[in-house]
């Protein structure tokens, strides 16, 4: 499989746009089929999409094709978390250190500059309205349907990559008809609903721009993250059904305006009008999807369609993205040997799709529940403090997967090792007073 030189990506989303940069790059003939229109044509509004946050993993794979700076150009920086609790108080947490912080960037914004990122920097051609019914994964062959004219496409190259999300047709509908191909899709019991947050009348924004606003409370909360014309993307997150605060329970708007005003009153006086725009967005599930292999014959999988997640850790994007690393590394490694670079790509690549929906899931926990626990802050400053002292022996689970490129495997193994290390410490009656002597220091190194 040496030497393949047209390829075809179905999919034109965040990933499939960036590996096509990677792939024109190395003197690849790209070639993009994508089921929906195209979206710098229409109204891009938030959508069904929460705003995405782009770290460390995301600009690294950004950058090596020198395409970092025109998402920058729409990327709101945060430094940090505030939560706001029920009175409206609000608390602020940093998320590394002085001069970190992730970044805000609306999904429709990023896949429309992608496209044209795609087009520009990657000489591709992108097919907008085919939807992929089959691929021949060993010979390369797509077959496609053209959803205007409803012509049926048959389209032939020498490799085949599904970035084709979540719910993916080239997954779907070739790779799990495959021998003893792995796949598991498993809904959690919460849904999401988005909420569009106006800004003031003058343009400016109602709240602190620059920081990832979360409202906890326990088995539901809601989070906003800034966008470009002083709106925030809110979102709330919350069982579909069971218990008194679930989504069956909000069917008019009397009781929509009643959970807001009651639950999270501060947002409530910024936007009386909640009940109003309720129906504007969709309520929406949320699923892991865990597949082995990522690879077969021609074909691979990438981003949501290999190991889709949760988005409760900011990295479905940023893992699609270190995906295009891994791939054009191994690439690289085996110089173009695509067989080589498939079979060690599933091996490679698998542990950390799994290690990051564990890390995702994990993480819903800390912000719906732990992120307002005194107990949790201390143990974070305590961490961050022995951190400071002792960066070579103590680098954050945060920080590991958010600001550094450390495999997600290993970040979610030393995160363990961390926690257990930081429950002993937190056992001691007097924590509280002396969480920043000597002795709390002393015993953390006795324990690494």
């Amino acid at each position: 499989m040496e030497g393949g030189k047209n390829v075809i990506i179905v999919g034109a989303g965040l990933v499939g746009s960036l590996w096509a940069v990677y792939l024109s790059r190395a003197g690849y003939k790209v070639t993009i089929y994508e089921r929906r229109s195209d979206i710098r044509k229409a109204e891009i509004s938030a959508g069904k999409s929460i705003n995405l946050a782009l770290s460390v993993r995301g600009w690294t794979a950004l950058d090596a094709v020198g395409v970092g700076d025109e998402i920058r150009k729409i990327a709101i920086p945060m430094s940090g978390r505030v939560m706001h609790d029920l009175e409206g108080n609000l608390t602020y947490q940093p998320y590394g250190k002085e001069g970190q912080a992730i970044f805000s960037v609306s999904r429709g914004k990023v896949n429309a500059t992608m496209m044209d990122i795609a087009e520009k920097h990657g000489n591709a051609t992108i097919h907008y309205n085919h939807d992929c019914r089959k691929v021949d994964l060993k010979n390369g062959i797509v077959w496609l349907t053209n959803n205007l004219t409803g012509e049926e496409i048959e389209a032939k190259a020498d490799l085949i990559f599904g970035a084709d999300g979540a719910f993916s047709a080239v997954r779907y509908n070739s790779m799990q008809k495959l021998d003893r191909f792995q796949y598991s899709q498993n809904f959690i019991a919460d849904g999401y609903r988005e909420i569009l947050l106006p800004a003031n009348a003058d343009g400016s924004y109602q709240m602190d721009k620059n920081a990832l606003h979360i409202w906890p409370r326990g088995r539901f909360m809601l989070i906003a993250l800034a966008n470009e014309d002083g709106s925030f993307t809110c979102t709330l997150f919350m069982p579909h059904e069971g218990g008194e605060n679930a989504f069956d329970k909000l069917t008019s708007k009397k009781a929509v305006d009643n959970f807001f005003k009651t639950t999270f009153h501060d947002f409530y006086e910024m936007m009386p009008n909640i009940a109003d725009a309720w129906e504007d967005h969709p309520l929406s599930a949320l699923a892991i999807v865990r597949c082995y292999p990522w690879a077969h014959g021609k074909t691979a999988l990438m981003g949501d369609a290999a190991h889709a997640t949760v988005p409760f850790y900011g990295q479905g994007m940023n893992a699609g993205f270190e995906d295009c690393t891994v791939l054009n590394e191994l690439m690289l490694k085996h110089n173009h040997d695509w067989e080589a670079v498939f079979a060690e790509y599933s091996k490679e690549r698998k542990p950390d799709g799994d290690a990051l929906q564990d890390l995702s899931l994990d993480n819903y926990y800390v912000m719906r529940d732990f992120v307002a626990d005194p107990a949790f802050l201390l143990r974070k400053k305590i961490e961050a403090k022995f951190s400071e002292l002792y960066p070579d022996k103590w680098l954050p689970l945060y920080s590991q997967v958010t600001f550094s490129n450390i495999r997600y495997s290993v970040a979610y193994n030393q995160g363990k090792i961390q926690s257990k290390i930081m429950d002993q410490i937190m056992e001691d009656p007097a924590i509280e007073q002396k969480w920043d002597s000597q002795e709390v220091i002393d015993k953390i190194l006795s324990l690494c």
